[in-house]
This record gives structure tokens, C-alpha cells and sequence, in this order.
């Protein structure tokens, strides 16, 4: 099938962590004969600054990491409708501009035999209900969102046709483990600052068990401020800036222990949505422990597959625990791959893309689908 995803940025993951599951998922879908192509604006925000963080070597770097991925921009001359027309399925990622998803609507409901799909996985149901609620819905087919509390405010809301929870995963033929690299640290946050979404978690949950223990800590990110940086700096915590995905593996390897410490909205609105970065961590191997978090869906095995602090100081407990036993890392590394494994790959979520299509897909979508799994 010819998969065509518009996407906010597939070059560019700065301050954008769905890029690292949509290049996983079309990784997925060409490894299984698909073809799948990402359309995203020219002067999408975080590919600009990208580019003036880190100049033109950083999109050309994407290119040759994953050379089997493409992606076109378009400008405000780009033909939309040619686009679509060979496309079975339209995924459509809601921070895409509403005037591109109502176009795209009104292709398919003119006529258009794809099947159209909207995909969320941000916190704006919650955080900026009107920009959902004036996004025209009506002609997709199905909604993907990214937890199942997002499911259900859709449903509430009466926004889309059929709504799916699609959770987020790790690529896992990029974010593995890579046993033998030197340490050169204790302690390793990736993660952007958020709109002070979770300042004070930050602080409470990283910055001051990690200065209380004297811990070898290294921060990853973008978009931190002024007086974050120097709260950093106070602490002997070395900030290291933006990093590109690809390099997340070595920096994990070369660490003992990660943090999660969730964006407030997930936590008390939306809550059992993780970030991308607890499949990554897990997926390659390090020792997890979360800020408090309710995995209410059951995504993984709470204190198994990785720890969790209830306040700042049962972190800094935590982590003094992890960093001195050998055995307890290796427990909790062995248990989140495990998890990983048997559940939250991209393949996983490719499988469940699939049967999704099977059940709301157009006649084009699941036609295309009975043929594959005749041939198979």
C-alpha cells in the first residue's frame, strides 16, 4: 500500500519527539513492502530551528542516518490534491495546519478512496480544546490518539468518526542496547524544557538528588532558560544542548541510570501517557526511574521494568540505591527489554495500524489488505 503521512517534520526532531516514532513506523511499513512518504511545510517550526541551532549539516546528517526514509516539504503552491491521489492511506498529524487538514478532508470527502486518518499525540485536547474542536473531523475516518485518556476526550468531545488508541514505541533497529562502551557518566537526562510544563519537577526530581549525591549528570535538550542553565551550572550538571536521536543509544550506553519525569498535563490530565523517551531508555537497555507517574493502562510493570520516586528525596534514595548494585541494574535492564520486546516496538504498532485499517479503511485500504494476507 502507499502510506503518505503529513507530519509536522520527519528531518527534524528538535523539540519534536514524534518524529522518532513516525521515521520507526515507516521503517516498519517499507521493511514489509509498503511504500510511505512524509509530507511536511517548508518552514515547519522545528525544522527552522534545527537549522539555526545546529546549520545545515543537521538535515543533511537525517538523510544519511536513514536513507531509506523520504520526505517532501511544501510551500503554499504544492499540489495537495496530485498528491493524494495515489495514496491508500492519509495519516494526518494534528499539529499540522488546520487549513492543510481541511483540505485534505475535503479531497476525501469529494470523492477521494483513501482511507484518512488522524493522528494526536500532544496534550492540546486538554490544554487548547478549541484548536482540536475547529479542526474539521468529519470526513476521516478514524482518529489514532496517543493514550487512552486522549481517546476518551475525543469520544466525549464527538470529535472524529471512529477514535483508536495508537500508542507511541521505540524503534528498536535504532534504540538497542550497546553493551561494552566506556561509561563516562552516572546519570543522563534527554528531555526539552517543556513551557515550563515540569520546571519544578525538574528541579525536584533530577537537579537536586543529582547535586545532593555528587552524581557525574550530563542533561540533553533544547528550549532551557536562562536561569535553568545557571541552576544547572550551580549544580555541577553539564547541559550538553540538543542531540539528534540517532545518537541516543551511545548516550545511554555510556550512562548507568535515566530519569522520566513526565510533562504536568500527562500526569493530571491525561494520565498513563508516557513520553517516547521511557520506550527508548528502556529499549536500550538502561535503568529507568520515573517522577511520579500512573501508568493506568498498564503499558509496562510498574517497580519491574523500571522505579518509581514518589517525592525528590525517595529519588535521591533511588538513585543511590541503583548506582551502587550491579545486580539491581541489571534486573531492571533485563525487564524493560523484555517488555519492550513482547510489546512496544514500532512493529507492534505497525500490526495494530494494520487492523485498524482492516476495520475502518476504505474498500481501496482493506482490498489492498486481503491481497497481502493471501499472498502471505
Amino acid at each position: 500500500m502507499r502510506f503518505l503521512f503529513y507530519s509536522h517534520s520527519l528531518v527534524s526532531c528538535w523539540n519534536h519527539g514524534n518524529a522518532h516514532f513516525l521515521r520507526g513506523v515507516m521503517r516498519d511499513l517499507r521493511r514489509r513492502g509498503h511504500q510511505a512518504l512524509a509530507l511536511e511545510p517548508e518552514d515547519s517550526w522545528s525544522r527552522m530551528n534545527l537549522v539555526r541551532d545546529q546549520g545545515e549539516a543537521a538535515p543533511a546528517r537525517f538523510a544519511a542516518t536513514f536513507p531509506e526514509l523520504t520526505s517532501l516539504s511544501y510551500g503554499p503552491d504544492f499540489d495537495h490534491e496530485m498528491a493524494l491521489a495515489d495514496a491508500d492511506v492519509v495519516i494526518v498529524h494534528e499539529w499540522t495546519d488546520p487549513k492543510i487538514v481541511e483540505r485534505v478532508g475535503k479531497v476525501r470527502q469529494s470523492g477521494g478512496d483513501f482511507t484518512l486518518l488522524f493522528h494526536d499525540t500532544h496534550h492540546r485536547a486538554v490544554s487548547a480544546q478549541a484548536d482540536i474542536a475547529a479542526m474539521r473531523l468529519a470526513p476521516f475516518d478514524g482518529v489514532l490518539a496517543f493514550g487512552e485518556t486522549l481517546r476518551e476526550r475525543y469520544l466525549r468531545a464527538g470529535w472524529g468518526r471512529s477514535v483508536f488508541t495508537w500508542h507511541e514505541a521505540a524503534d528498536d533497529a535504532l534504540f538497542r542496547p550497546m553493551p561494552g562502551l566506556e561509561k563516562t557518566g552516572d546519570l543522563v537526562w534527554i528531555g526539552n524544557w517543556g513551557d515550563d510544563e515540569r520546571s519544578e519537577e525538574i528541579a525536584t526530581f533530577l537537579v537536586e538528588p543529582a547535586a545532593e549525591l555528587g552524581l557525574a549528570t550530563t542533561i540533553y535538550g533544547v528550549r532551557y532558560p536562562d536561569e535553568a542553565l545557571a541552576s544547572l551550572q550551580r549544580a555541577g550538571i553539564a547541559y550538553r544542548g540538543w542531540t539528534a536521536n540517532a545518537d541516543v543509544p551511545r548516550i545511554f550506553a555510556q550512562r548507568d541510570v535515566t530519569v522520566h519525569i513526565p510533562r504536568r498535563p500527562y500526569v493530571t490530565h491525561l494520565p498513563g501517557i508516557p513520553t517516547i523517551r521511557v520506550f527508548e531508555a528502556l529499549a536500550c537497555g538502561i535503568p529507568l526511574i520515573s517522577a511520579p507517574w500512573d501508568d493506568v493502562e498498564g503499558l509496562f510493570r510498574t517497580n519491574t521494568d523500571y522505579l518509581v520516586a514518589r517525592d525528590g528525596g525517595e529519588m535521591t534514595q533511588l538513585l543511590r540505591g541503583v548506582l551502587a548494585d550491579d545486580a539491581r541494574r541489571a534486573e531492571l535492564v533485563k525487564n524493560g527489554l523484555e517488555t519492550i520486546r513482547a510489546r512496544h516496538t514500532c512493529r507492534h504498532r505497525v500490526d495494530q495500524l494494520l487492523e485498524i485499517l482492516a476495520l475502518c479503511g476504505t474498500r481501496r485500504a482493506t482490498d489492498q489488505l486481503k491481497r497481502a494476507e493471501a499472498a502471505e
